[in-house]
């Protein structure tokens, strides 16, 4: 009975983070829309339920892994990265640090997708309308960022969501990585995945093809040779060609298992095998 009670909390709580990730989008999208970018009500409205949905089944699997997870009693090899700083100042500056860490992982938990796991991933990349709401993920790959990303970082430090309010920052960086407005971190973006940036990774056009793996930072990407600047007016269309993007919430959870990789890119959507 317990944890039929916790379960309920922690869907209430999901769904609210929900309600306010749209609310706020939806008026940041209003507010200082980009030219090209409209999104329609209909398809935020399909994905406030793809993600309820998606909240639904993910905690059941987070309970599952921590099950498994948390008897192993995993203590990080480096618990602080800001040793000897004032206790404050030691909070952040570690959960900065953890901060590029973790996009490190992500980095490569991410290009893993891309190569391995694509039938999944790809229902994230079939989004045309994307923005702030509607960019989002099959329930399925909550299991491979566990494997590849969380528990990999959790060996070596600790995460920057242990600090609620830059753990909430970083989740909706995520977010607003996806939205069509006009607002973007100027020279800044140079070094901070901004929402120009992250709109390449999901172009249709081919030039931009596995670009900017990065969720929080441009670092990983620089280093590693896939990271692509756009221009100041460089705003491509998204969508794969191999895979469309879902209408119901049947069509959402089983996407990836009815998923067969065509003979060319043009079999479903050949307006999406060009160029922008």
């Amino acid at each position: 009975m317990e944890l039929i009670r916790t379960y309920f909390g922690d869907l209430a709580n999901a769904c609210f983070g929900i309600a306010l990730s749209c609310g706020f989008f939806v008026g940041l999208e209003r507010l200082f829309p980009r030219h090209g970018g409209g999104v329609s009500m209909a398809s935020r409205v399909k994905a406030v339920l793809f993600w309820s949905v998606n909240a639904s089944i993910m905690i059941v699997i987070g309970y599952g892994v921590r099950a498994l997870w948390d008897p192993l009693g995993v203590k990080p090899l480096l618990p602080t990265l800001a040793a000897g700083l004032p206790a404050p100042v030691s909070l952040v500056v570690g959960a900065i640090a953890a901060a590029f860490i973790g996009d490190f992982f992500y980095y490569w938990c991410h290009r893993a997708q891309h190569r391995f796991f694509w039938r999944f991933h790809a229902v994230h990349h079939s989004v045309r309308e994307m923005s702030g709401i509607t960019a989002y993920h099959h329930f399925t790959e909550g299991l491979f960022e566990f494997a590849l990303y969380i528990a990999p970082m959790s060996l070596l430090t600790d995460s920057p969501n242990a600090i609620p309010i830059i753990g909430s920052l970083l989740a909706w960086q995520g977010n607003y990585e996806h939205s069509p407005t006009r607002l973007n971190f100027g020279p800044l973006g140079r070094y901070f995945v901004d929402n120009r940036f992250h709109r390449i990774h999901h172009s249709a056009d081919p030039r931009h093809f596995d670009k900017n793996f990065g969720i929080f930072t441009t670092l990983w990407d620089s280093l590693f040779g896939t990271a692509y600047f756009p221009a100041e007016d460089e705003w491509p269309r998204t969508g794969v060609a191999e895979m469309r993007e879902p209408m119901t919430l049947i069509e959402f959870l089983t996407a990836p298992f009815r998923w067969r990789r065509p003979q060319t890119l043009a079999v479903e959507a050949p307006e999406l095998a060009t160029e922008p």
